[in-house]
């Protein structure tokens, strides 16, 4: 695993041993990028579910302005600051240990974000709660890009209340991975 492109181009990522965590493949993420490549310059990243860090470092590299990247493994957290000093990116990460739901909850109305990553595990129901927590606490700036990645095709499955939250840009998929973008639906 590598950074593609931009400032840590060709940086080699560790990540962690055994299958409890996912890394996003390579041709998956170029994909993911090739999608957002003209949006990413100057932006506010959130990688909710870091893992080895691998797509907020990447936005970084090419021009993302500062990320916040979390995960639950301490384990995990250990590789993603490990990642971001190797790719002399370290300063403008705000890493930390913490599970998706406490973070939305103190993150509501303080912070708020242009790109955010989800990349849950697949079988669990973490993404339909990441999403019902980023809408109601305004964490999501307006026009912001969601990128959610999941084994299911319909991220919201049959949740037509959550749906209506979001207008759904594109959906792509790659072998087992589906990728969804999403922006907030706009308040009138």
């Amino acid at each position: 695993m590598r950074i593609i492109t931009g400032t840590a181009r060709g940086a080699r990522l560790a990540t962690l041993e055994g299958e409890n965590t996912r890394p996003t493949g390579e041709r998956v993420k170029e994909a993911v990028f090739s999608m957002i490549q003209f949006d990413i310059e100057g932006r506010r990243v959130l990688d909710l579910f870091g893992g080895s860090g691998q797509l907020a470092l990447e936005a970084l590299s090419r021009g993302a302005e500062a990320a916040v990247i979390t995960d639950s493994s301490p384990e995990a957290v250990e590789v993603i600051k490990a990642n971001a000093k190797a790719t002399k990116l370290y300063d403008r990460c705000r890493i930390s240990a913490m599970e998706f739901e406490p973070y939305l909850r103190r993150a509501a109305g303080r912070e708020s974000f242009d790109i955010i990553f989800l990349d849950p595990p697949y079988k669990s129901d973490y993404m339909k709660r990441s999403l019902r927590l980023i809408a109601d606490g305004g964490v999501a700036k307006p026009g912001a890009l969601i990128i959610c990645e999941s084994a299911e095709a319909d991220i919201f499955a049959g949740d037509e209340a959550l749906r209506a939250m979001y207008e759904v840009k594109k959906r792509s998929n790659y072998g087992k991975a589906n990728i969804t973008l999403l922006t907030p639906q706009r308040a009138d």
